[in-house]
């Protein structure tokens, strides 16, 4: 079967490129690659349809600049230029972040397998990277972690691998519910609970942790029920914004008793740690 690859330009690239995949994967695309200016989309060829692109709703927003390319993979390339298009990733050489046809590095301390449907949480982009940064030098041995807008649950089994003791994985998108399962079961943590919902799930829960990789406007209207489900003295980090939108994340999350520490910053996107007062 040959596939049809859309490259697509896309200025400025959040949430546009999130709002495209979502569009996209309800057309029939079933794998995305996301780079820093754009993303790649992938379809199989007989369930192509030019005009169906034409008619996006994210392409007739003035907000957003974005153009596309054509290109037809044949069948007998698909899984090289596939492949060749996905990269393994390190992360301050202790987190090894691969797919089953990339070659295991045993001699890192954490190596988590990915199945690459889409690149959402899978450390190329820079919020779960960042994200991965953090947890890698936070203390969570034996506490209760919640991996909110999980994505592929690479956070959660990240925390499962250091020690986290009850891992809950909350998505509301389909695909990340269904790809987050495929992946614990992968990495063999099949007591990590996965669920499709939101914030409305949190009701009467606790946690030591919360790990919120989402975006800023989610995370401005969640907040509360992030600061009520977490316990006293926990820590809660958040990415999936911009440098220039952090004061509002600090403002809001100062009104529900949520302690600004630190920050980390990569191509302006910001990842913030803050604990429970």
């Amino acid at each position: 079967m040959n596939y049809t690859e859309i490259q697509f330009q896309i200025s400025p690239l959040q949430p546009a490129a999130e709002i495209l995949i979502a569009e996209l994967s309800d057309l029939g695309f079933e794998s995305f690659v996301e780079g820093e200016n754009g993303l790649k989309a992938y379809i199989a060829g007989e369930n192509f349809n030019i005009s169906l692109i034409d008619d996006l709703f994210i392409l007739q927003n003035s907000e957003f600049n974005i153009t596309y390319q054509k290109k037809i993979i044949l069948d007998e390339n698909w899984n090289a230029k596939w492949e060749s298009d996905y990269d393994a990733v390190i992360i301050d050489k202790r987190c090894y972040i691969r797919a089953p046809f990339h070659m295991s590095k045993p001699e890192i301390e954490f190596e988590i397998l990915i199945e690459p449907k889409m690149s959402f949480g899978t450390a190329h982009h820079e919020t779960t990277a960042q994200m991965i940064q953090l947890l890698l030098n936070e203390n969570i041995d034996g506490k209760s972690l919640l991996d909110m807008g999980c994505g592929t649950a690479v956070l959660a089994i990240l925390a499962k691998k250091k020690g986290a003791n009850i891992v809950h994985a909350i998505d509301n998108d389909e695909w990340a519910y269904n790809n987050s399962v495929e992946n614990i079961q992968r990495n063999s943590f099949p007591d990590i609970q996965v669920e499709q919902g939101d914030a409305t799930l949190l009701k009467e829960r606790k946690y030591d942790v919360i790990l919120a990789n989402i975006n800023k406007n989610i995370l401005l209207a969640d907040m509360e029920s992030y600061s009520n489900s977490l316990n006293s003295g926990g820590i809660i980090m958040f990415s999936g914004f911009y440098e220039n939108d952090l004061n509002d994340i600090k403002k809001k999350a100062d009104q529900y008793h949520l302690q600004y520490h630190l920050h980390i910053v990569k191509n302006d996107w910001v990842a913030a740690k803050f604990s429970k007062k």
